[in-house]
């Protein structure tokens, strides 16, 4: 007999639980057991009756799996991580990327090996082995172009339900996360360099400081000549380490920073009549000039105006110190079909002097902190030695290129290359200033 037979649900639950009541009922009024425990019991045995004859759920109310995801649904996840992420199947083939992937590494289209796109010993060398059957793993990767970068390599394995080698090679199979910790590096990496680059060139100038003021305490103390001499010179050496200071900070900040592409569009036209302008002056006092052909229809780069002006403004200011009284220092800007070594378009800015030139067993190395082809003139006309290691990791962070060429008695040239954004329209191309040369003063 079916439980339907009894009818509604009140109707089965007094069937099943009404003697078991009644008999309750009995114990407590013959003194047999409490009266309210009894009542607790009998509420208890009918909740749980009702519970018990409960009709089952309609079947729309019954859980069902959740829809799978649209392919355009997990590219919106991935393009929610900020870190670079790939997908490959098990032919080590990408499936899938997210924009900071596409952008760090260049990835373009999917369906190619990994190789192609990253080739690295160590990433590849961790996806194989996880493709063969291996476990996830984590490792720190250095990739040395276009400026080197250092990464947190996470391989991780996506499972699969029937065992390793289940599933077909063109399912997902492994993802690659990749965090870039440059940043961090560099910034260590600048503090121990601050560190020592400090004390050892901080050295000299403190050491004559603490030497002139035991001179001027004692044997010179009442020497009004030699006071006002002494003076001058530690005010001289003062503002050296302050330049020096003043520099080495700009260029832990330049180097922290070197990996990040600049993004904003600046007009180097501009740049280089402002630095020309700030310039003046001092070419003024040393009877020279400089001359600036720029045609005006330049166009721009991606770029940070402020650092791209420390750029030209330290190139212009070398010509002005070791160029000769009363020669010409020239600027000369034009667009390039190439930038040497690729195949995409740039602005050449080349600043010339009319010194005495640098050897070219110098050249090489002019662009290393603290290397000077000649010490002593450097350092009396007020150089740190750290000028142009700031100009090449500046020209690194725009992804262009610095080549220096010089003839003993002739001159030296300073050349950047930067990447231009479109092709000019006009006299830029062939370099023709025309009406825009601008001479200073």
């Amino acid at each position: 007999m079916t439980g339907s037979a009894f009818g509604s649900p009140a109707r089965r639950v007094a069937v099943a639980v009404g003697p078991a009541v009644l008999l309750l009922a009995g114990l407590g009024f013959a003194g047999a057991m409490h009266p309210g425990a009894a009542v607790v019991v009998a509420v208890a045995a009918v909740a749980g009756a009702f519970w018990l004859v409960r009709p089952p759920p309609p079947p729309d109310a019954v859980a069902k799996p959740l829809p799978a995801p649209s392919p355009a649904t997990l590219q919106a996840v991935l393009e929610g991580i900020p870190d670079p992420l790939i997908v490959l199947n098990g032919a080590r083939e990408i499936i899938a990327v997210n924009g900071a992937a596409s952008e760090s590494f260049g990835i373009g289209s999917l369906g190619r090996d990994l190789a192609l796109s990253l080739r690295h010993p160590e990433v590849l060398a961790a996806v194989e082995t996880a493709v063969a059957g291996g476990s996830s793993s984590t490792t720190e990767i250095t990739l040395p172009a276009p400026v080197p970068r250092t990464f947190a390599l996470h391989v991780a394995v996506l499972g699969e339900e029937n065992g390793p080698g289940s599933a077909p090679a063109a399912a997902p199979r492994v993802v690659l996360v990749l965090r870039d910790e440059t940043r961090a590096k560099r910034a260590e990496r600048s503090r121990a360099d601050f560190v020592t680059n400090a004390s050892h060139e901080l050295r000299s100038p403190l050491s004559a400081l603490i030497g002139f003021i035991e001179t001027l305490r004692g044997p010179a103390s009442e020497d009004v000549a030699a006071r006002e001499r002494f003076l001058t010179i530690m005010q001289s050496e003062a503002q050296r380490m302050a330049r020096l200071v003043e520099d080495l900070m700009s260029l832990s900040r330049v180097e922290i920073n070197e990996h990040v592409l600049p993004r904003h569009r600046v007009g180097v036209a501009d740049v280089l009549a402002a630095v020309a302008d700030a310039l003046a002056g001092r070419a003024e006092k040393r009877q020279m000039t400089i001359r600036l052909t720029c045609p005006a229809d330049l166009p721009p780069v991606l770029g940070e105006a402020d650092q791209l002006t420390q750029v030209f403004h330290n190139l212009v200011d070398n010509a002005l110190k070791y160029g000769r009284a009363g020669t010409t220092v020239e600027i000369v800007a034009a667009f390039v079909e190439r930038m040497p070594g690729t195949p995409s378009g740039a602005l050449r800015i080349a600043i010339s002097d009319a010194g005495d030139g640098i050897d070219t067993l110098h050249l090489p190395r002019l662009t290393e902190r603290f290397y000077r082809a000649d010490a002593g003139r450097a350092r009396r006309l007020g150089g740190t030695g750290l000028g142009l290691a700031i100009v090449k990791h500046i020209v690194n962070r725009h992804r262009g290129q610095l080549t220096i060429s010089s003839r003993i008695g002739e001159g030296s040239t300073f050349t950047v290359f930067l990447p231009a954004l479109a092709p000019p329209v006009g006299d830029a191309r062939q370099g023709v200033g025309g009406p825009a040369d601008v001479i200073k003063p």
